[in-house]
């Protein structure tokens, strides 16, 4: 039984990897163009919201989401969600319809065809360099202060101990919160890891559980305010993971 199971597995995740691999290369001469100028990112993002919610369909997931507070469409924020997985780049772009771009990690430039793609539209960052940091930040506030979102992780990385709900969180995304007054969204992602998580032989279909929670103002606050704040963002998410958590276990 087991077997089978592994045999299901294995080429379910090869239809993933196929799937994210030639839809690219299918629409790779019209992408390049788009991505190829900073000011058609708009259409880039819509063209990514198409194909995340294509791909989070050809795999068998269902989205479900609860907003605790309604994103309003004319406004920039910061969207804080937990990482457990590679489909939460996806499953980000399929619940919001702000604009957004990404702060990731340099090491994604290195995947083939997508690594291409992601260096181009989001924001790339070495957290082991200070100076690619400060790059980073540049970045992301020139994106803020043209009216697009930027999107972090927090945590900065999938956890390497999959025991564990939610890692320590960075400070970069509140410092540029407080410098840009717009409201951090805490985001909840409560099946990412058991869907697809990084172990290769585990997984399946099914529902993609988000909760949208309230937005947490930084109006009032200023830099000396970053830590309350990260630890105010952090404990949002965790209690909300833990609860669920909890619930399963009754």
């Amino acid at each position: 039984m087991k077997i089978l199971k592994n045999i299901f597995i294995l080429f379910w995740r090869i239809w993933f990897y196929a799937w994210v691999l030639f839809s690219i290369v299918a629409i790779s001469p019209v992408l390049f163009i788009i991505i190829s100028k900073e000011a058609w990112y708009a259409t880039f993002f819509k063209i990514a919201r198409i194909w995340s919610k294509t791909i989070l369909f050809v795999m068998g997931f269902k989205v479900e989401v609860a907003f605790e507070e309604v994103i309003d469409p004319k406004k920039s924020y910061l969207f804080c969600p937990n990482h457990t997985s590679m489909i939460d780049i996806m499953l980000m772009f399929a619940i919001t319809k702000n604009p957004f771009v990404f702060v990731g990690k340099r090491e994604l430039k290195k995947i083939p065809v997508f690594g291409y793609v992601f260096r181009k539209t989001s924001i790339l960052v070495d957290r082991s360099s200070r100076k690619s940091s400060r790059q980073a930040f540049n970045d992301a506030n020139r994106k803020l202060k043209n009216g697009t979102s930027v999107c972090i992780f927090p945590e900065g990385k999938v956890p390497d101990d999959q025991s564990i709900i939610l890692d320590e969180f960075k400070s970069g995304a509140f410092r540029l919160a407080i410098e840009h007054k717009i409201p951090i969204v805490p985001i909840s992602f409560y099946d990412c890891k058991k869907r697809f998580s990084y172990t290769f032989f585990s997984g399946s279909p099914g529902k993609l559980r988000v909760k949208v929670h309230k937005f947490i103002s930084t109006e009032n606050l200023t830099m000396e305010d970053r830590n309350k704040l990260k630890e105010q963002t952090f404990k949002v998410i965790y209690t909300s993971l833990v609860d669920d958590i909890n619930k399963k276990l009754k």
